[in-house]
């Protein structure tokens, strides 16, 4: 459904959201997984943390953190967890929560350093999946596919590649499911 949304021909997917962490892509005539979380979702990550901040659940706690982020000015260095293609967010959701509580940086930096850290490490293993299939495309699915500044840095490394980026999320799907009625 992405790629008839997106026009996307054979992109490497990125699957982000509360429950699920995939980077996955067509190869050998079947869609394989080239790497997933190893612990907890993305969304998941960044839910929990909105709790620690008692961010808002309105409209969603992923995208009151990236408002937060937006404002943060310093990156504080955080777990940084891939290991092969996969990834872990439960080390760096431990380490960020503790310096929440401790109270000597600003929830907004840690919105910014948290966003930062765990988007490098998606991309990283999307750019993996990319030059192991050979593909120039990514479609990034799933409701932390929304966040801009995660469509931005996968845009910047794409574009790198001399590729191209898609994002979709579900009010996307809903609009392609009702045009085709």
């Amino acid at each position: 459904m992405g790629r008839a949304i997106t026009g996307a021909v054979d992109p490497v997917v990125l699957y982000v959201s509360g429950g699920n962490t995939q980077v996955l892509a067509y190869s050998q005539r079947r869609f394989r997984i080239f790497g997933e979380t190893l612990d907890i979702a993305v969304g998941n990550c960044l839910d929990r943390f909105a709790r620690v901040l008692k961010l808002p659940n309105d409209p969603a706690p992923g995208y009151n953190i990236e408002q937060m982020a937006k404002k943060g000015k310093k990156y504080i260095p955080l777990p940084y967890v891939v290991k092969g293609m996969d990834v872990s967010f439960s080390g760096i959701l431990s380490h960020v929560e503790q310096l929440a509580r401790q109270g000597t940086e600003s929830p907004e930096d840690l919105c910014f350093s948290l966003q930062e850290t765990i988007f490098a490490m998606l991309v990283e293993t999307t750019e993996r999946a990319m030059a192991h299939v050979n593909s120039n495309e990514v479609l990034i699915v799933g409701g932390v596919g929304c966040n801009v500044r995660l469509q931005e840095m996968m845009a910047s490394m794409v574009e790198q590649r001399g590729g191209k980026t898609y994002a979709i999320d579900e009010r996307c799907v809903l609009i392609f499911l009702i045009s085709q009625d």
